[in-house]
């Protein structure tokens, strides 16, 4: 059963949604050489109560942490520690998400460390978020969700290839559905598949988190001993972007972006729905 929000409840996933972006705002800041990953972490847990939110990361299916710290190789579901210390060079994808009145807000991007990054790596990021705005902008009434697949991948396979030879789409993990919890139906793939057909019709309080994780070599994934950390099983960097929409009778909001997606989503010709906090 894919969950069908009411104005109302979209109001208040706003209000989540900005707390995550308040959270994306200040740990990348923080995000500097010599930082822990668990110094990020505490930033978060800061905001998070500054705000009066709550976290739905924190004991998430055991999950130790306020945020996902994902450095280099690794995609998602980085656990923040003390001794995973950042340096000039590093690539990292925080994950961050915040509950509010039972109403849940969810998003990633990902941060370049210090100076001295290669092309590609740069490169690599710019097509990954481009990718997951290309996907917004398919969010439209009427559309189905393999559209925003479709956009997504097609947007990616259109680009010129990096240095490796290819950019991977991550196959194991996609976005979701989001509302009352954090994960729900539908599950949205980053690629299109036959197997999964079209997917459900796209219409007014339909939520979505759209999130696409691409590495520079290899779609495949391996779950370390930890039962959490997800990484590359080439060893390649990767990159993860995601926010949380809703679509409206008025069009997509970008609840998790402080302008509701305005400017990244004004190329596509898109304009999002009015801010529902005003």
């Amino acid at each position: 059963m894919v969950q069908i929000k009411t104005p109302e409840q979209i109001a208040k996933m706003r209000e989540a949604g900005l707390v995550v972006a308040a959270i994306h705002a200040a740990t990348r800041e923080a995000a500097v050489p010599g930082a822990t990953t668990r110094d990020l972490d505490m930033v978060a847990r800061k905001v998070i109560a500054d705000a009066g939110a709550k976290s739905n990361f924190l004991g998430y299916g055991g999950f130790p942490a306020t945020i996902c710290t994902s450095v280099n190789e690794v995609v998602v579901h980085g656990i923040p520690d003390d001794k995973t210390v950042l340096k000039d060079g590093d690539v990292i994808s925080i994950d961050a998400g915040a509950i509010v009145d039972g109403w849940h807000g969810d998003a990633a991007y990902t941060a370049f460390v210090g100076t001295g990054h290669a092309p590609e790596l740069i490169e690599l990021s710019r097509v990954t978020e481009e990718s997951m705005w290309a996907g917004i902008a398919a969010m439209k009434l009427g559309n189905r969700l393999v559209d925003i697949s479709k956009a997504i991948e097609g947007y990616i396979r259109r680009q010129p290839r990096p240095a490796t030879g290819k950019y991977g789409i991550i196959e194991d993990y996609g976005g979701h559905g989001i509302g009352s919890e954090m994960h729900m139906d539908p599950h949205l793939l980053n690629y299109v598949s036959r197997k999964r057909g079209k997917g459900i019709k796209l219409v007014p309080g339909v939520c979505l988190a759209i999130e696409p994780m691409v590495s520079l070599g290899t779609a495949q994934t391996e779950v370390l001993a930890d039962d959490w950390t997800v990484i590359t099983t080439d060893g390649t960097w990767s990159s993860h972007w995601e926010h949380s929409i809703a679509l409206t009778e008025e069009g997509p909001i970008v609840l998790t972006s402080p302008d509701c997606g305005k400017a990244r989503l004004a190329p596509y010709g898109v304009t999002p729905a009015p801010d529902p906090l005003g």
